[in-house]
């Protein structure tokens, strides 16, 4: 059977990302008490992927805290100039192991296991000339599939592969029968979505993602394939959706209202190219605890600074845009309320809705987006978010006429709708097919409404 990309990511993937917590630093004891945690609390709602975010296989990282990055620094390889797991930070890892280990622990709960990569390959296996793995055993080294002129802005690990050389294919080839052998299903892959070292040109490593999604090909290990970061170029949407299944339309997110209030314009932007297999990213959310390993930014851990009603209001949106979501949090460090957050299963359905929402109505002071209910059974039953987007409290509303005629439903004229909020689980009023959704909302609030006839 031939591969299908697409069913990697029927529905938007949900898990936990170690970044926003651990930066660089997270080991192998970490990752394994997030994954209890999710097992216990959150599996049963959705969460499924526990991923390794950056410099996994650097040793060293977290030893400079003046840096994010350790300029240069050698990180462990195995003889195919492959990186693999640091031992002092990942101990099952060791004699060869790889993170076949962890994946497999992991596995044992029923979730799935990701890790991040930086595209390209080391430049220190390039500087000292050592080899690749080819299908064919072809003597190939590091330095003669690399572009030196192709480098992160940000991390000063990689070249970019040259997608020309003899041999440029067998080493991403090399690096998925690897990950394949280890069990992973997630890969995220940075600094290819937007290359931002090259503004003229940030879809630059247009071919490298071509070659990394045809080396998921040839593994034989359906994995999703992740590209960040953002913000990704609305006109390689069609190069997206037919190689990618998740890429950010936005650079890293944190939890400022500024960022927050951003998103908004980015969904307009990317609502027609959501489906399955192919999710525009609005990237982690980043409640609970975060911030923990940021000290070259001046930033400890520290509990999110989006207020609860910003924090309703990001995962109204995403979820309503049907985002992938993944976790930024210590899990470990859950408060109630934001447990309460990630296990709403009314508002989390949405993310599983097989109808792609609409934006109605957009303005700097106010936001309607809206989606047909898959599951209505030839009755009007659709949902509704309304976001104040302003300083200040205000009513924010919409006619009932004008989200329908958004989704092409047809009006009742006269036909009474039973309107339910999904945050208070309860249905709260009734109204006309000629009436208004209306709710009084603070400073960057919003609601969320199901409306059934």
């Amino acid at each position: 059977m031939s591969y299908d990309k697409n069913k990697c990511a029927m529905t938007p993937p949900m898990g936990w990302n170690s970044y926003d917590y651990y930066n660089t630093m997270v080991n192998e004891s970490q990752v394994r008490a997030n994954a209890d945690y999710m097992a216990k609390n959150l599996k049963q709602h959705g969460w499924e992927y526990v991923v390794i975010d950056i410099q996994w296989s650097d040793a060293n990282a977290g030893t400079r805290k003046d840096v994010q990055y350790i300029p240069f620094s050698r990180f462990c390889i195995d003889e195919w100039s492959r990186q693999i797991p640091a031992p002092n930070r990942f101990p099952s890892s060791a004699d060869n192991k790889g993170f076949a280990p962890l994946a497999k622990y992991i596995h044992s709960f029923g979730l799935k296991f990701g890790i991040h990569i930086m595209r390209g390959i080391p430049r220190f296996a390039c500087h000292e000339h050592l080899p690749i793995k080819t299908h064919d055993g072809r003597k190939i080294t590091a330095d003669m599939i690399a572009n030196p002129a192709s480098v992160s802005k940000w991390n000063p690990d990689m070249y970019g592969v040259d997608y020309r050389a003899d041999g440029a294919q067998d080493y991403y080839d090399s690096i998925f029968e690897l990950y394949a052998s280890w069990g992973v299903d997630f890969v995220k892959v940075d600094d290819i979505c937007n290359t931002n070292m090259y503004p003229n040109n940030p879809y630059s490593a247009e071919k490298e993602i071509e070659m990394i999604q045809k080396a998921i090909e040839n593994c034989g290990r359906p994995m999703v394939l992740s590209l960040s970061p953002g913000p990704a170029v609305i006109e390689k949407a069609w190069h997206l959706e037919k190689y990618a299944n998740m890429w950010r339309i936005t650079d890293d997110f944190w939890d400022s209202w500024e960022l927050l209030k951003a998103m908004f314009e980015r969904c307009e932007v990317w609502q027609n190219h959501v489906g399955p297999g192919c999710w525009p990213d609005c990237d982690m959310l980043p409640l609970g605890k975060v911030g923990a390993c940021f000290e070259c930014y001046g930033t400890r851990e520290h509990t999110t600074n989006l207020t609860k009603d910003e924090q309703r209001t990001m995962m109204n949106l995403w979820c309503i845009f049907r985002s992938p979501l993944m976790i930024g949090a210590e899990l470990t460090k859950l408060d109630d309320f934001t447990r309460e957050l990630l296990t709403n299963d009314e508002v989390l359905s949405l993310t599983k809705n097989e109808v792609q929402a609409r934006l109605v109505s957009r303005s700097e002071e106010s936001a309607i987006w809206a989606t047909v209910s898959d599951d209505s059974t030839g009755t009007v039953d659709f949902y509704a978010a309304l976001f104040n987007l302003s300083d200040e409290s205000q009513s924010v509303s919409v006619k009932v006429e004008e989200v329908l005629k958004t989704l092409g439903l047809a009006n009742s004229r006269g036909t009474d709708f039973t309107v339910r909020d999904l945050w208070l689980h309860k249905e709260t009023v009734t109204i006309k097919s000629d009436g208004t959704l209306s709710e009084e909302l603070g400073a960057h609030a919003s609601v969320l409404f199901r409306v059934s006839e």
